[in-house]
């Protein structure tokens, strides 16, 4: 007899790598194992009636039910292959996006701005983003789009004014972001917000790692490919404010809730300032991996 799917989730274990996808158009979320997603929506779904249904990931984190996830027997559980189905962003709509600046000293020197004692937070939408495998779009009126390669961190706990050493406690897992940046929008003021939110041009995914299954993020790595060719490559350990800072201002101006998103910041070796710049085209492909968190792949289309 051959190896079974079921053989497979015993012989290697699951990595809780958590994806949201739709599945002939339904809104589904589910556990990523090779080739295969556990879909943990059609679980569920006999318990629509009841306190038990869960139908999303961002849904599992507001009822605090990660844990349970984590830990559930996935053996005949129902599953779908990868192929099958059309990945979304990891959490597809977040309440609140927060991106970080000029988080890395490399990158804040190629920019020349002033050094900060303060994190330089702004906010993307999450009308705006994209997801693995899926397109990152350059907007007809303009040709300045560029890469930033950066770790997006998933909230699982609320929390107001969370202090710096319980930070990591709010936080559910990890994942790969590609804050693309239309740079001449990004410059009409001293304002990001334009330049930021873009259709389709905030890349998320392919899947969200459970924080329990990084040990200490500061080992991690990131790195930019466009076409093949390394553009940034950092450890998470250069970060200026690290993660507990982060969550901890965030959520000293407003309350932090699960399915929140912080884009912790990007590397030096942006296009923008290259020289001469570099720009992403019409029918490029750009790649963010992170260590353990695997591979974001998007190809660029010009918009008509």
């Amino acid at each position: 007899m051959g190896t079974t799917f079921n053989d497979e989730i015993l012989e290697q274990g699951a990595n809780m790598k958590y994806v949201s996808f739709l599945n002939n158009d339904k809104n589904c979320f589910g556990i990523l194992l090779d080739d295969n997603i556990i879909d943990l929506t059609s679980h569920y779904e006999s318990f629509r009636e009841g306190m038990d249904w869960i139908p999303s990931l961002k849904s599992a984190l507001e009822d605090d039910r990660i844990n349970e996830l984590n830990n559930l027997d996935l053996t005949s559980m129902p599953n779908v292959k990868l192929t099958d189905v059309k990945l979304m962003p990891v959490i597809p709509d977040p309440g609140k996006i927060f991106c970080v600046g000029l988080n890395y000293e490399n990158h804040r020197a190629e920019t020349k701005r002033p050094e900060s004692s303060y994190p330089t937070i702004f906010t993307r939408f999450a009308g705006s983003q994209t997801a693995h495998n899926d397109k990152i779009i350059c907007p007809k009126v303009s040709d300045k789009l560029d890469y930033e390669g950066e770790m997006a961190i998933i909230i699982g706990k609320s929390g107001r004014y969370i202090e710096e050493k319980n930070a990591m406690e709010h936080i559910a897992g990890y994942a790969c972001y590609n804050d693309a940046t239309i740079r001449d929008w990004q410059k009409h003021t001293s304002q990001f917000t334009p330049g930021k939110n873009f259709h389709r041009t905030g890349a998320f995914g392919p899947y969200m790692l459970s924080a329990d299954e990084v040990s200490d993020y500061k080992e991690l790595n990131i790195q930019t490919r466009l076409n093949g060719e390394i553009m940034q490559d950092a450890s998470l350990s250069d970060l200026i404010f690290p993660l507990e800072k982060l969550v901890n201002y965030c959520s000293s101006f407003i309350e932090l809730q699960p399915g929140d998103v912080i884009v912790t910041g990007t590397p030096g070796g942006v296009g923008d300032r290259r020289e001469p710049p570099v720009y992403m085209k019409n029918g490029d492909v750009v790649e963010i991996e992170i260590s353990k968190l695997g591979i974001l792949t998007n190809v660029v289309e010009k918009e008509i």
